[in-house]
């Protein structure tokens, strides 16, 4: 099956298609993981793009639905060099894709895609499977409008408040897109989860007699979480709250401080942040968008640095209680990371009822 990915810039790649026909648009961003496929195409914060894996081969060990990070595929299409067609496991990803109504693209350059992405910025791309008209791609990229203008929150939070029971203390999560594994840690160390939709308001989260609040990861531009910001604000310095990812950045808008693009974001299992002892994490990380840390009121300390670019990877406000990262601790990068680390510091600081 025919298939063709276009790009803005004006440029397209034929591949072979997998999946079913038809076509989407969004923006393409890269992953540098080499397994967890079914992690990242799950990943909420994956919503509006078209996911491209680095790593040549995909799909080696098929589907693993105890990964899923939400009940779905997120992403809008899937951009690989190869797709294995004979898994150590069934279903294979073709057929997962093929039975779920989903996008994918095979038999591209995605080394060449990559440092073209890292030279000249994240673009907006188009990708049609069951036909290779090129011009036709570049025409939808260029028509697709851009991921800061779409508000995807909503389309990844839950509709209702619901409850996760556990015998500690009592943790809000506002679910600007939630992925499983933050929950499972917070349950883990028996937290009583209430979970709510990021459009909720303080009265509605306060119903729940909450000991801290948490934020949870998303997509998009954090800018456009409008109510969240609101909601996070009028609770600082009531009670503790923390933030992964997007949390990070709602948290820091809600203080005050101010958030831009990345040119190609960082995304990947690989990405070493410079923790507050000086010693060097290798995290999982999925974000477009960073906090300034110039920016940040006083009171606050950046204590976790991108150490590629020198960008700001959490910040802490002891006055307040806040405390906050930017990738992702409860991702299992390695056997030994940093969720351990940070899940015991989140709820050792919550103090008791």
């Amino acid at each position: 099956m025919k298939a063709v990915l276009g790009l803005e810039d004006g440029n397209y790649f034929v591949g072979e298609g997998f999946g079913v026909e038809g076509s989407s648009t969004g923006e393409l961003v890269f992953t540098t993981q080499m397994a967890g496929y079914m992690e990242a195409l799950t990943d909420p914060s994956y919503a509006g793009q078209l996911l491209m894996f680095t790593y040549p081969l995909i799909g080696n060990y098929g589907v693993d639905f105890t990964n899923f990070q939400n009940p779905l595929v997120q992403t809008r299409g899937c951009v690989v060099h190869e797709i294995c067609r004979s898994p150590k496991q069934n279903p294979s990803l073709i057929t997962y894709f093929e039975d779920q109504g989903l996008f994918g693209i095979s038999g591209i350059d995605t080394r060449m895609l990559t440092i073209n992405t890292r030279l000249h910025g994240t673009l907006r791309s188009a990708l049609i499977v069951g036909d290779d008209n090129g011009d036709l791609a570049v025409e939808m990229a260029r028509s697709a409008p851009d991921i800061s203008e779409i508000d995807l929150i909503q389309s990844v939070t839950c509709t209702d408040p619901y409850r996760v029971r556990g015998k500690g203390k009592r943790i809000a999560v506002l679910d600007l897109g939630v992925k499983k594994n933050i929950v499972v840690s917070l349950r883990r160390r028996d937290a009583d989860v209430y979970v709510f939709p990021y459009s909720a308001t303080k009265d509605e989260i306060e119903a729940c007699r909450p000991q801290a609040l948490f934020i949870s990861n998303g997509p998009g531009d954090p800018k456009r979480a409008t109510q969240a910001i609101k909601t996070v604000r009028s609770f600082i310095g009531e009670i503790p709250i923390y933030g992964i990812c997007m949390g990070n950045q709602i948290l820091a808008l809600a203080l005050g401080a101010d958030t831009h693009k990345l040119k190609f974001g960082h995304r990947g299992s690989n990405q070493p942040v410079r923790c507050p002892d000086g010693s060097i994490s290798i995290t999982t990380q999925n974000h477009g968008y960073v906090v300034d840390g110039e920016t940040l009121p006083e009171g606050c300390e950046v204590n976790y640095v991108n150490v590629n670019d020198n960008t700001l990877e959490g910040f802490i406000d002891r006055h307040l209680n806040i405390f906050c990262v930017q990738f992702h601790p409860e991702a299992h990068g390695g056997p030994h990371d940093t969720e351990k680390r940070i899940f015991d510091k989140i709820y050792r600081s919550i103090p008791d009822a």
